[in-house]
């Protein structure tokens, strides 16, 4: 095994570059799905709320950590995870243009299905994609703090990817439907096409040219699947990461989902949501390299909790806003976006930590089946909390494009500050006695080497 060392820089803007077309077309779906379903094709929101749920519990359940395991097993001339990074791209590109694609004055019937479908099809290769890429970065380097520095220039081009997926979006839909004089549907759906093929040069890069050998590079697994899955259960680190992990989504994907419904219709400032969009995520990558530096010094579990409670200020304040135009959006989208660093940082970093203690444990490398389990329990909780947007607008009484109710306004304030806020403020304790720090860490991969060193010097003697 390589001894764990630095990357250069250039190696680590080659991964990077990979997460700036796949974190726009995520930030498209997180911001604008619910909303393209109800206001751009029409469909009901409870609908379009339940398929998405639907789509999640089913076959992308079971997909993450399907694909994480087969890409543990993987041998090729390539390695373990490049293979996806190069021949998955374009299918991804042409499923994302489908997934934009849907005909207007469907029914609820086909409607329901023609979501599900179009969503397992995009699913399914940027699973593949996603798995192997997250996996990567646990097997470039073995360093507790060079992971951070790694997460930290991908971050940087994953949320300016974000900010150009959540700020350009509707502004490019506009200019399309006015230069062609098309439909907002054919426009949304020319917005698919080129963020498909956006992620898929993006993704190539690092598929393509990142080919230092890795810092770790065991043998496949040998387990079993059943055994393989049930046994990152066990992994306690793992699974207070995982919980945290699951919650956050959660509540990240409710903000996200409201956020086009809160400054449309709470605060009548839908000329301005790119700019507030633009703004809060602009902060956010702004402070990427601060949160860095703070998890550094302070550890990168304490540094997420901070990060988290500043976001919670943020939050419950956007709730008393009144409805009308009000400039303190932006203040609260600059304290959010400060907040929400650590969320971008943190996790991207502690996760492939966890690799090294199953690997004292069972003696085996197994990122894939790690990040698929991960993936996993993120899209099903990001499912319900889409779920969750639809059903309570659909509840609450709101009405696409019309002046909104008493009921209807408080249901969306609810669903964009509270709720986060509660799910946020359970995350914070259950970080601040995370147990793995810098100090233990360095204990384990300490051990990992004796073995190691111990493991070549009998095969030596053989």
């Amino acid at each position: 095994m390589k001894s764990p060392g630095r990357l250069s820089v250039w190696t680590k803007l080659k991964f990077g570059v990979g997460d700036f077309g796949m974190s726009a077309i995520t930030a498209l779906l997180q911001f604008y799905m619910l909303f393209y379903y109800t206001d751009v094709v029409h469909i009901d929101p409870g609908i379009a709320g339940t398929a998405i749920l639907v789509g999640k519990l089913t076959w992308d359940m079971v997909n993450d950590v399907l694909f994480g395991y087969l890409e543990d097993k993987t041998k090729s001339r390539w390695g373990r995870r490049r293979p996806y990074l190069i021949f998955c791209p374009i299918p991804l590109a042409l499923s994302f243009w489908l997934l934009l694609s849907l005909p207007e004055g469907m029914s609820n019937v086909a409607a329901f299905f023609a979501i599900i479908g179009t969503f397992v099809l995009f699913d399914t290769f940027n699973t593949l994609i996603v798995t192997a890429y997250y996996a990567m970065t646990a097997e470039l380097t073995m360093d507790y703090d060079e992971r951070t520095s790694v997460s930290t220039y991908r971050m940087i081009f994953n949320i300016v990817g974000y900010i150009f997926g959540a700020g350009i979006a509707t502004t490019l839909a506009l200019m399309i439907q006015n230069m062609q004089g098309g439909t907002p549907r054919q426009a949304w759906a020319m917005v698919g096409l080129a963020f498909g093929i956006l992620a898929a040069i993006t993704v190539l890069i690092p598929g393509l040219f990142v080919k230092n050998k890795p810092a770790v590079n065991g043998a496949p697994t040998q387990m079993p699947p059943l055994r393989a899955i049930m046994s990152t259960l066990r992994n306690r680190p793992f699974t207070k990461y995982l919980t945290v992990s699951m919650i956050m989504s959660t509540a990240f994907t409710l903000v996200t989902t409201m956020l086009p419904y809160y400054l449309i219709y709470q605060l009548d400032m839908a000329a301005t949501q790119s700019l507030v969009m633009v703004l809060m995520l602009g902060t956010l990558a702004v402070f990427l390299v601060p949160a860095a530096k703070v998890a550094g010094r302070i550890g990168k579990a304490k540094t997420y909790a901070l990060g988290l409670t500043i976001a919670c200020v943020a939050l419950i304040a956007s709730f008393f806003l009144p409805n009308r135009q009000s400039m303190v959006i932006y203040i609260i989208a600059f304290v959010a976006g400060a907040g929400f660093s650590s969320q971008w940082v943190c996790p991207h970093s502690m996760m492939p930590d966890v690799i090294e203690y199953d690997e004292l444990e069972t003696g085996e490398r197994r990122e894939g089946i790690y990040y698929g389990m991960n993936a996993m329990a993120g899209k099903v909780t990001g499912a319900l909390g889409s779920a969750i947007c639809g059903w309570g607008l659909k509840l609450s009484g709101y009405v696409e494009g019309a002046q909104q109710t008493g009921t209807a306004l408080f249901g969306i304030r609810t669903m964009f500050a509270i709720l986060p806020a509660f799910f946020l403020l359970i995350c914070v304790p259950m970080l601040m006695r995370y147990p793995i720090t810098r100090e233990s860490h360095a204990k384990v991969v300490a051990q990992l080497q004796a073995r190691h060193a111990a493991e070549a010097k009998g095969e030596a003697a053989k």
